[in-house]
């Protein structure tokens, strides 16, 4: 894994399709460090980033970006498990989701696994088999005042529901 920083010199641009995925050029350089998988490097073993993740590889293992969003670019493919605070999935991942705030399923994309997030977009198209488990957000993530009372069960509000029984109904 390689960490770069995204500068206005650059001489290779990405491609337009590529641009939508990539990070805003910003004043800070610590805003601009973001971990690249290109497309000829396959990584297996556990990958822990402290920045954004870019996967147009091959990863098999585990993800973790717990502060960061983790991005599957259309051609990349992930066999692992992937912990992170948001995922985008343009390309094929198999393995489960635990996302704190958003996952991200484009029409080009595929998921086989689990998920669990507090909140989930998935586009016309996208290949989804798995279970869903859409959580309320965390205490860190409510606005002040939406604390819940203490005689409240932990599992109110949680939506799990198998996605196969999904499909299999609306395709009726």
């Amino acid at each position: 894994m390689a960490t770069f920083t995204q500068t206005g010199n650059a001489n290779a641009q990405p491609s337009a399709s590529s641009l939508a995925e990539m990070p805003a050029t910003q004043n800070s350089s610590a805003a601009n460090q973001y971990s690249m998988i290109g497309k000829s490097i396959k990584i297996k073993g556990e990958i822990v980033a402290a920045d954004p993740v870019y996967v147009y590889g091959s990863v098999e293992g585990s993800i973790t970006a717990l502060e960061h969003r983790v991005t599957v670019g259309k051609e990349g493919t992930v066999k692992a498990d992937i912990r992170a605070r948001e995922v985008v999935i343009m390309g094929d991942v198999c393995g489960n989701l635990d996302c704190r705030e958003r996952v991200e399923i484009r029409s080009d994309g595929s998921l086989l696994g689990d998920l669990s997030t507090s909140r989930i977009f998935i586009e016309e198209g996208a290949v989804l088999s798995g279970s869903i488990d859409v959580h309320k957000p965390g205490k860190k993530e409510k606005a002040e005042g939406d604390a819940p009372e203490a005689d409240e069960p932990e599992h109110k509000g949680v939506v799990s529901f198998p996605v196969t029984e999904m499909v299999e109904e609306i395709a009726s």
